[in-house]
């Protein structure tokens, strides 16, 4: 069980490293594709996981705190399926009034985290544009598929195999 542990949580941290190596050094750098502040947002969620993955595939954990690796991943993973779900219906249902609003750096630097934060979610007209696609998914909709696996992932291990052991 130990072994299965290790290896599931350093399956996501190496899946969420590669995503995040895809999104900068492929989708930014080759293709050109800007991040919008939805896609920062997922990116550090991706981030976020994959440290915490990487400290419980280290650890190996078992029992508590198998479970609680897995409700701090889970939890994570539930931030990134609202960014996402936010980011594919603002790509599926743009404002009338689209406008390329300021970068989430600009906003942070010379604005007060209390109103910086909510426009971060408000998306800007950057957000709502579908610049790539693979089996009909844009980018945030693949980001909610990873989200959403991960959760499942670490939710059987911890919840379900952990019992059967």
């Amino acid at each position: 069980m130990r072994n299965l542990t290790r290896a599931l949580f350093g399956l996501i941290a190496l899946a969420c490293a590669a995503l995040v190596a895809t999104a900068i050094f492929y989708m930014q750098e080759e293709l050109g594709l800007e991040p919008c502040p939805m896609c920062v947002l997922s990116r550090y969620t991706f981030i976020g996981i994959g440290v915490v993955s990487l400290a419980a595939a280290l650890h190996g954990p078992r029992g508590g705190a198998l479970k609680a690796y897995a409700i701090v991943v889970t939890l994570l993973a539930a931030i990134g399926i609202g960014i996402s779900a936010r980011h594919s219906y603002l790509q599926h249902f743009p404002p009338k009034i689209e406008t390329c609003g300021a970068d989430i750096g600009f906003m942070i630097q010379n604005m007060p985290f209390s109103k910086a934060f909510p426009k971060i979610f408000a998306g800007t007209g950057s957000c709502t544009a579908v610049d790539w696609t693979f089996l009909g998914l844009s980018i945030p909709e693949w980001a909610g598929v990873w989200f959403a696996a991960m959760a499942v992932a670490v939710l059987w291990l911890a919840f379900v195999r952990a019992r059967r052991a």
